[in-house]
């Protein structure tokens, strides 16, 4: 005797064809919401670095400006401060802890699937 998922497979190989490609569109769709994260993560990252630069050159520059001219402007602290603040901004996004749930519905479905298969293996042997 056949197990009954092979018997169930040969008289209809749509819905096993169907279930693979559901399977196939749940990895897919659950790969797209990983991705996005890493790369939403990598583009904050590449933010805060040359931001980081930009504060340490226009720090730089504010330094020389001011002992040239003698005097202190709230200008010269401002500018680097908005360079900064734009960096630690993308700091905190690109480091912040990650809440990593991909693939957790793939696996649950997987789970559900295994489920099915040992009940229809315990009808079939009982």
């Amino acid at each position: 005797m056949w197990h009954p998922l092979f018997s169930a497979a040969l008289r209809h190989p749509d819905l096993l064809a169907d279930h693979a490609a559901n399977y196939g569109a749940l990895v897919r769709d659950e790969l797209a919401i990983a991705t996005h994260g890493v790369v939403s993560r990598v583009i904050a990252g590449a933010v805060a670095a040359v931001s980081a630069l930009t504060a340490l050159c226009l720090t730089g520059t504010a330094i020389m400006l001011g002992v040239l001219h003698g005097q202190f402007s709230w200008v010269l602290a401002v500018v680097p401060g908005v360079a900064v603040a734009v960096a630690v901004i993308g700091a905190w996004i690109a480091f912040r802890p990650a809440s990593f749930h991909s693939f957790d519905e793939l696996g649950a479905q997987f789970q559900a699937d295994v489920r099915a298969l040992r009940a229809l293996q315990e009808g079939g042997h009982g």
